[in-house]
């Protein structure tokens, strides 16, 4: 007999689906595309905005594999994990309620398969050095990549707000 979901059910399915939506971190805004070979294979700058930091934007580029690319190679759902991230001051800095442990918190991810693999900005906060840090790295189901990149936003000398009071 095939199961037919009862409002409830439902309801628990909607509330999951949008509690999994209030925890998805920043979204990016491609600002920039850079073709590098005549059978379609680009490179991608997006900006992101940390959701807890006002004030500092980080520039994330990734690969973006062709489909003759695709065909060719084989691995048809994944593009490679080369990635470099850059973050500037972009205004007044505002610091929310950030995570101050030193595995930091992840403020962007985007998916570079179907499944498996994940472009992740991770934020942390060096509290001896007064800077936050961002690191773009990638996240695979089945195994790890040392492909990374990172980038430091110093807070020393400059005019920093902090929600919660500075740590």
């Amino acid at each position: 007999m095939p199961f037919t979901p009862s409002v409830p059910h439902l309801r628990t399915l909607a509330t999951a689906g949008l509690l999994a939506l209030a925890a998805i971190p920043a979204a990016a805004e491609t600002v920039g595309k850079v073709g590098v070979d005549w059978i379609g294979n680009d490179i991608y700058i997006d900006a992101v905005t940390d959701p807890e930091v006002s004030g500092v934007t980080c520039h994330v580029t990734y690969f973006d594999r062709s489909v003759i690319d695709r065909l060719k190679k084989g691995n048809w759902f994944e593009d490679p994990s080369n990635n470099a991230i850059s973050c500037q001051q972009t205004g007044p800095i505002t610091i929310g309620d950030i995570d101050l442990d030193r595995e930091g918190e992840e403020v962007f991810k985007s998916g570079l398969s179907l499944i498996w693999k994940s472009l992740i900005v991770t934020r942390i906060y060096d509290k001896k050095n007064d800077t936050l840090i961002y690191l773009a790295h990638s996240r695979e189901l089945t195994e790890g990549s040392a492909k990374m990149s990172i980038s430091t936003v110093p807070l020393y000398g400059e005019t920093v707000t902090w929600s919660n009071g500075k740590p």
